[in-house]
């Protein structure tokens, strides 16, 4: 097999002849290359210009510049609760940020964090609750009253008609085993504590975290 031709030009840089002929030319265009400018610059451990595709040539505007809006979240993916800095503009979201102001990761955020606007702008987003009813083919929306009431029904339903007060020995039991609980890895301490304290009044004693398997 034959190796594939090398392309003409990388990204953002354009290959340059090296010979005798443009030795100037040859300079410049190693010089371009970041961690030549981290080790020759005044940018020793790359966090300024030298971290620039441009070289910190040329003055671009933040992304988060023309915001009139900055607001404290917590990043969604998962349990570790990274600071996040929502940026808006007349009342969309604009850009996401790491808050250096939390105590967790200083302004940090990881590659999934870093994606949290694609995932608050996507248009495939659900924004209501989907509903299929038994037996239906399609799927309808509810509003959040309406499917907090179906739950709350359907819990207690369960629960009554599951509840176990004594086994065969007439051993005390009081526990249900219509219910379970299995917890995503998204929850924090604070979330799992309330459903461990949610299900275990409600007598639920197969309680797991995703986190487990």
């Amino acid at each position: 097999m034959r190796p594939a031709p090398r392309p003409e030009k990388a990204e953002g840089l354009e290959r340059r002849p090296v010979g005798k002929d443009d030795p100037v030319g040859v300079r410049t265009w190693i010089g371009q290359w970041p961690a030549v400018r981290q080790l020759a610059g005044d940018d020793p451990l790359g966090r300024g210009t030298a971290a620039r595709r441009d070289g910190g040539m040329v003055d671009k505007p933040a992304r988060t510049q023309d915001a009139d809006t900055v607001t404290k979240s917590i990043c969604p993916f998962c349990a570790v609760g990274c600071g996040q800095q929502i940026f808006s503009r007349d009342g969309a979201v604009t850009h996401v940020e790491g808050d250096p102001d939390s105590p967790i990761s200083r302004g940090k955020l990881c590659p999934k964090g870093s994606s949290t606007l694609s995932l608050l702008t996507a248009p495939t987003r659900q924004k209501a609750v989907r509903y299929r009813r038994p037996h239906g083919t399609e799927w309808e929306d509810l509003d959040l009253d309406t499917a907090l009431d179906m739950i709350v029904d359907r819990v207690l339903a369960t629960r009554e008609h599951t509840w176990q007060d004594v086994d065969d020995q007439g051993r005390h039991l009081h526990r249900t085993m219509g219910i379970a609980s299995l917890g995503g890895a998204t929850l924090d301490n604070e979330e799992n504590y309330l459903m461990k304290k949610l299900y275990t009044a409600m007598g639920a004693i197969q309680i797991e975290n995703q986190a487990r398997i």
